[in-house]
């Protein structure tokens, strides 16, 4: 995608909804710029991918993969629990 963005009064730029859609961006999204001579490279920096518990169900939260294996992560929550209630 080639597009001309131009700079407000307070130096922002406007990326285009197309563009932010199909990366997944919104508002409070995260980037990270880089600059090597006449070129900038913007990168979003995004979450890790998670599980976390909402209303005892466990849910997927983040883009990408889930790095731990669930079985693992499974294990892991159960022993936590057996902890507490011993």
């Amino acid at each position: 995608m080639i597009a001309k963005l131009t700079l407000d009064k307070a130096g922002r730029l406007v990326l285009p909804k197309p563009l932010r859609d199909e990366m997944q961006l919104g508002a409070g999204s995260v980037l990270e710029m880089e600059r090597e001579g006449e070129l900038i490279t913007l990168r979003p920096i995004r979450p890790k991918a998670s599980l976390k518990k909402e209303l005892g169900i466990w849910v997927y939260q983040g883009i990408g993969p889930v790095t731990d294996s669930i079985p693992d992560f499974i294990d892991r929550e159960r022993e936590k629990r057996l902890r507490e209630f011993m």
